[in-house]
């Protein structure tokens, strides 16, 4: 680590938590930088503190039990956390709705049944 080089702990204390705009990109050792105008990732936008925890409760493998031991905490204590952590991020649908198209398309080969596709169309535009 150069003197020039800042964790994110550093940085975040830097600016109390206060939005900021990542401006300059350098690839280490490539002597490539790019300019532009750069978000965080979600977890780096969190604070230092909240940071500490997800991490631990990726180490724990979501043991809130082992969460509690770790932090002194009680059960409803963690799960409040995680609420609120939760209410900080965007989520990405790992499993989105079907499509009409590919619902009628499965209707067609036989995949499924009549009532399936309605079941599955229920609701949709």
């Amino acid at each position: 680590m150069t003197d020039q080089t800042m964790d994110w702990q550093e940085l975040t204390n830097l600016t109390r938590g206060r939005p900021f705009v990542v401006e300059r990109v350098r690839l280490a050792g490539s002597g490539v930088a790019i300019e532009g105008e750069f978000e965080l990732p979600q977890l780096a936008q969190l604070s230092v503190e909240d940071q500490i925890f997800v991490t631990a409760f990726v180490r724990c493998h979501g043991s809130i039990k082992e969460m509690e031991r770790i932090f002194g905490v009680s059960y409803p204590t963690i799960k409040s956390r995680l609420n609120r952590i939760m209410q900080q991020l965007d989520f990405v649908d790992t499993d989105p709705a079907p499509s009409r198209a590919d619902v009628i398309d499965r209707l067609r080969r036989g995949e499924i049944t009549a009532q399936e596709a309605l079941a599955a169309l229920d609701g949709q535009p």
